[in-house]
């Protein structure tokens, strides 16, 4: 089984592909950790995708589709894109692709919420440096340092005020028109994403649950 989930940046797409990676096994892809892995090797893309980060802007679709096909070429088991496709030239190329190796995508999930709670999560984000572990410091209990390695959190560069606003101007821009594509698909669902992340599960758990 293939999942997309999409969303506005901060909408738990990463949370919820850990969750179902741990519960049924599937591969998470997130096309922002390959990113980042791009960036922290250094490479020339690497660089170049830094600069656009920095200025909240994407990836342009061939570097993106590039990195993640090399990712995906020899997988043979469930995949969850995480991020990925942004945009409809994306989501055409990834059709083909799998066309091409006798998959297909399942179920594209939705999660939904407004724009407000969207700048309160992404402004409130901090991140392990070292085992790159997502915190929100609204969150009970939230401590200043990593429980899982006690690593330093930080915040990135993509999560500040002005960024933020500039991600969600751009996501609306590009990837609202992929929503309406996918939405003439029947496995299209919208979830409610301003709830907590074991209500979204629940509700995911149900939907996936009918394809059995």
């Amino acid at each position: 089984m293939n999942i997309i989930l999409l969303g506005f940046p901060g909408a738990g797409k990463g949370t919820q592909a850990v969750k179902l990676k741990e519960k049924y096994g599937f591969r998470h892809i997130s096309t922002g950790d390959l990113v980042r892995r791009e960036v922290a090797q250094g490479t020339p893309l690497g660089k170049k995708i830094e600069t656009i980060i920095k200025q909240g802007g994407l990836v342009s679709d061939e570097d993106i589709v590039n990195l993640l096909i090399n990712n995906i070429k020899d997988e043979k088991g469930g995949i969850i894109f995480d991020g990925f496709p942004r945009t409809i030239p994306q989501a055409e190329i990834l059709d083909r692709y799998l066309a091409g190796a006798g998959r297909k995508i399942d179920y594209i999930l939705l999660l939904s919420l407004s724009e407000e709670v969207v700048l309160k999560r992404l402004t409130s984000r901090r991140v392990c440096k070292a085992c790159g572990t997502i915190y929100n410091i609204f969150s009970p209990g939230f401590k200043d340092i990593c429980t899982k390695c006690s690593g330093q959190l930080i915040t990135r560069p993509d999560d500040t005020l002005e960024s933020a606003k500039h991600r969600l101007e751009v996501f609306k821009k590009e990837t609202q028109p992929l929503i309406e594509y996918y939405k003439k698909s029947d496995g299209f669902k919208k979830i409610d994403g301003a709830r907590g992340a074991d209500e979204i599960f629940s509700d995911i758990e149900k939907i996936l649950a009918l394809k059995k």
